[in-house]
């Protein structure tokens, strides 16, 4: 499917891979700070270095005159990155006043990204991350004397509680700390934990035990049919338990209000071929049948839209025809 992006974020991307002047797609050699996160083989990458003025006497004054990056990533990734750098270089932030740039502020300069899309700003500013204590070390900077701690080691120490991602337990706390993230696709638009196989939801230790035990488990509640109930749904079966026939009724119409229209104005669509327990078998068609992007529309949309509005147990499998 086709994202919705920015002006502003479609022009930075396209600035970047046209490689014009003043973008910083590249990367820097003999650099004074190198750092990567994420791995190709999950379909995101990034390196990030950088060029520091040094100050004479006092390191942590060197200032950031140059900033690049190279990444295995999409649109969001690629204009993400460029916001980065360029906040960077225009403010000539020290390595260390560089961490101070939130993931909120890279959103903002791109006036806005998809929420399935926000774990590209995430990716940029851990490689920066990295990029900064590989030139603390090179600087002989001791950075959690200075209150940094940039949680070296932390994917090596942690439990795997993502293994489609390989992203550990303390790696998952801290972000759904830092970023305020209250649940499962909140963490996986952030982060893509739980965005694959999706086993690590509700597994033991898994994404949902890690946020009851840091926000508390909520206390169920009964949502109203005025804030839930599409049209087409008998208001009386909101928080009821649905027979198979009010199932795929509710499916049906959450298609038809949510999911289906983004298909569409894309020049895709979909059909239910069939529904067995919690499982949807769906056909993709028009545009989408032949997207490479197919299985991720399928997952953090299809899939991610029933869950969301109609039962969290749902999974969709694509089926061809």
């Amino acid at each position: 499917m086709a994202w919705e992006y920015s002006e502003k974020t479609k022009q930075l991307f396209m600035d970047a891979v046209q490689g014009k002047p003043g973008t910083h797609l590249g990367e820097i050699e003999n650099a004074d700070g190198m750092g990567e996160h994420g791995s190709i083989a999950c379909g995101d990458a990034m390196r990030f270095t950088f060029r520091v003025e040094r100050d004479a006497s006092d390191p942590c004054k060197d200032r950031i005159v140059q900033a690049r990056y190279l990444t295995f990533g999409c649109t969001s990734a690629i204009a993400a990155s460029e916001a980065l750098c360029t906040i960077i270089e225009q403010e000539s932030r020290t390595p260390i006043e560089a961490l101070q740039i939130s993931n909120a502020a890279i959103v903002d300069f791109l006036d806005g990204l998809p929420e399935q899309k926000v774990h590209c700003s995430v990716m940029g500013a851990e490689a920066l991350e990295a990029a900064v204590f590989n030139w603390a070390q090179k600087r002989g900077v001791n950075l959690k004397a200075l209150g940094v701690d940039l949680h070296d080691g932390e994917e090596e120490d942690g439990r795997i509680v993502c293994k489609c991602f390989s992203l550990t337990e303390p790696y998952i706390r801290r972000k759904i700390k830092e970023l305020e993230l209250r649940t499962i696709a909140d963490i996986t638009n952030a982060i893509k934990a739980g965005g694959a196989c999706m086993a690590c939801h509700h597994q033991p230790g898994g994404l949902q035990d890690l946020l009851d035990d840091i926000w508390g488990r909520p206390d169920a509640k009964v949502v109203s049919a005025a804030d839930a109930s599409p049209a087409g749904v008998d208001p009386a079966d909101v928080g009821a338990v649905l027979t198979p026939y009010q199932l795929g009724h509710r499916i049906d119409a959450i298609m038809e209000r949510h999911v289906l229209p983004m298909l569409r104005a894309d020049g895709g669509d979909a059909e239910i071929v069939d529904i067995k327990d919690t499982t949807v078998y769906l056909r993709l068609q028009g545009a989408c049948a032949g997207c490479a992007g197919a299985a991720t529309t399928l997952k953090l949309l299809v899939e991610r839209t029933l869950k969301e509005k109609v039962d969290e147990r749902l999974r969709v499998i694509a089926v061809g025809g």
